[in-house]
């Protein structure tokens, strides 16, 4: 027969409202008292009940978590793995649980999230990516919901509170390393522009370039998804310019693959012929042939900090917005190499 509320009362000597009570952890119980209830609840193998518990405290303990787009796609990019185990390690110290909202368009994850909210689901919501204008973020503001965000949102930035490396700083960086092994015709392969990241590491590959005097090109920059397929397709138009580039900046290491991939179909090696140079810093990146030179980001460490910054607001609502910046650093492995100089011609 299962355990009851009254049943432990009893053992412990205490009302069973006492005991509702510490299950609520609420404040005017004393420490003593906590001890003793909690020894019995332990002694008998009494498990409260989620749901008894959130009508108790007005807390469901659970986490919402939005990926972008269909979780199938996001899930095969190492990226969305580590950083929910960043957020879950959190997570489990607290005592709460993560809920994974996931749906094939815009409106689809709109939808989910609006059900996570209005159904008291979850005490608050991460965004794993940001979008320019997205309607999941203006929604949460409108109901004045607890969320928080892995990367930059693209404007309010002050209201909310995220997560997020200095990725303009970590662009011109990486872009910097190819230019100091003397490559000049460098290319820009990202994601979607309506990503806010991929906006800040071009626009950190374009500082690179025009403090070195090189070129912004239209036909050196190409757009495609995070995927395999999408970097397949871009280097495809690259190879065909009439200049083709040397030096690769990659904005991700998953696609990063595909465009090895590629390069090595179309009789490229790298470094040799072409350096390629990435971001993330996924465990695929050292395991790739060649291993990859990339901007370490410290995944792990942006799904703790998100974690830990949307606690503190559900705990308190008045808790300022905050911007928490995780350090980067590059990691040299054999991806890129020193562009042969040519000699002149007799």
């Amino acid at each position: 027969m299962a355990v009851t509320i009254k049943d432990v009362a009893k053992v412990a000597g205490v009302a069973p409202s006492t005991v509702s009570r510490v299950i609520a952890d609420h404040p005017r119980i004393s420490p003593a008292t906590k001890k003793k209830v909690k020894k019995a609840m332990k002694e008998m193998g009494y498990h409260p009940n989620a749901s008894a518990r959130s009508l108790a405290n007005r807390s469901s303990q659970s986490i919402g978590v939005v990926m972008p787009s269909s979780a199938d796609k996001s899930l095969q990019n190492p990226f969305f793995p580590e950083v929910l185990r960043g957020l879950s390690s959190v997570a489990h110290q607290t005592d709460y649980s993560l809920v994974l909202c996931t749906g094939e368009t815009d409106k689809e994850m709109l939808e989910g999230v609006e059900r996570m909210v209005y159904s008291n689901r979850t005490d608050g919501i991460i965004l794993l990516y940001s979008q320019v204008d997205d309607p999941i973020v203006n929604f949460l503001l409108a109901q004045d919901f607890p969320f928080s965000i892995v990367g930059k949102p693209s404007d309010r930035v002050d209201e909310i509170t995220h997560v997020d490396n200095d990725n303009v700083r970590a662009g011109k960086e990486i872009t910097k390393h190819l230019i100091d092994l003397g490559h000049e015709c460098i290319a820009f392969i990202g994601g979607s522009m309506d990503r806010v990241v991929t906006v800040d590491r071009m626009r950190g590959y374009q500082l690179a370039l025009e403090e070195a005097g090189l070129p912004y090109l239209e036909e050196y920059r190409v757009h495609t998804e995070f995927l395999k397929s999408g970097g397949q397709r871009a280097v495809e138009e690259l190879l065909s310019l009439p200049e083709p580039p040397t030096g690769l900046v990659v904005v991700d290491d998953l696609m990063s693959i595909g465009v090895m991939n590629m390069l090595e179909e179309c009789g490229k090696r790298v470094p040799e012929d072409v350096s390629l140079v990435s971001f993330n810093n996924v465990y695929l990146s050292e395991l790739t042939r060649p291993p990859l030179t990339t901007v370490n980001i410290n995944i792990y460490d942006l799904g703790v900090q998100a974690a830990k910054g949307l606690i503190a607001k559900v705990k308190d609502k008045s808790e300022p917005a905050k911007r928490i910046i995780v350090p980067f650093d590059i990691v040299h492995r054999s991806s890129a190499k020193e562009k042969e100089k040519t000699s002149p011609s007799p």
